[in-house]
């Protein structure tokens, strides 16, 4: 949504959602150093100027993300703050378009994740070294959205609450973050993980990444949002309602089985809001 262009479609988009009954949201994210590069059904990696892609791409500092990837050019304070408008002006046209919750990505190695982390992060300015430099672009970049956003309406921000990695973004920091965001209007913590390099070492397991929800919540104060292999609806439930998260976020399971709510619903013996088109089938 970077372009005017796109907000009449997205405004459909978001009234069939609404008049439908649920409440239509939007995620805003920059690749940074992971720009130019290939949809990852056509094979993922960076993507040639001469096959599509584009050049100069941006990040906090002269550091690919890997040995193939283009190096990014480090963006300037002026840079910067071209960026942090350009969020707030996405989060004014989705608004305007009808949307009702917004999330600010920065997570996966993402631009606003190349600057938390330090394993991205080598500046020297304001924007770089200490925990409160490297910090700062998200600062801003909340607070430019909220100015635009209604304040009745949600704002998550999405991030990887560690890095995987030695010498990297801790689940320490994330709290710390979370501290930091919730008096600037950030209303809940989407705690996934990693992305920000390719030697990451990821335990991968069934709800692997809930602690790190569990923990920002009990010791920032703030709600946070559970994600990851989470896939049954009594793990769903159980993760709810014993206070480790106050949400839960879901992608693969939905693409698996677009009907999972409703199959949910149905195993936990909970009436499922079915349209009248398929009440036959249910």
């Amino acid at each position: 949504i970077w372009k005017d262009e796109h907000m009449e479609m997205l405004a459909r988009i978001f009234r069939f959602v609404e008049g439908n009954g649920a409440v239509p949201g939007m995620q805003l994210a920059h690749a940074g150093r992971k720009s130019s590069t290939f949809a990852p059904w056509k094979g993922g990696g960076p993507q040639p100027v001469a096959d599509g892609g584009w050049t100069p791409i941006h990040g906090p500092s002269a550091l690919p993300f890997d040995a193939a990837y283009q190096e990014p050019q480090p963006l300037d304070e002026a840079g910067i703050a071209r960026v942090v408008t350009a969020f707030a002006d996405a989060a004014r046209r989705a608004v305007e378009a009808g949307c009702r919750i917004l999330e600010l990505h920065a997570a996966h190695g993402y631009l606003l994740h190349q600057f938390l982390s330090p394993l991205s992060n080598r500046r020297d300015d304001r924007y770089g070294g200490t925990f409160e430099n490297r910090t700062r672009i998200v600062r801003e970049t909340v607070e430019a959205i909220r100015r635009v956003q209604p304040g009745r309406d949600p704002l998550f921000v999405r991030v990887s609450a560690t890095d995987w990695a030695d010498g990297g973004w801790t689940p320490e920091d994330t709290v710390d973050l979370a501290r930091q965001l919730a008096p600037l209007g950030v209303d809940l913590f989407d705690c996934s993980s990693g992305g920000v390099v390719p030697y990451q070492q990821i335990p991968v397991g069934a709800g692997y990444q809930v602690p790190f929800a569990e923990r920002v919540k009990r010791e920032s104060g703030v709600p946070t949002a559970a994600v990851g292999l989470i896939t049954a609806p009594e793990q769903a439930e159980q993760i709810v309602r014993s206070g480790q998260a106050d949400l839960i976020v879901m992608a693969r399971e939905l693409l698996r089985d677009p009907y999972w709510p409703l199959h949910a619903a149905g195993r936990l013996r909970q009436p499922p809001a079915v349209p009248q088109q398929y009440l036959r089938a249910f």
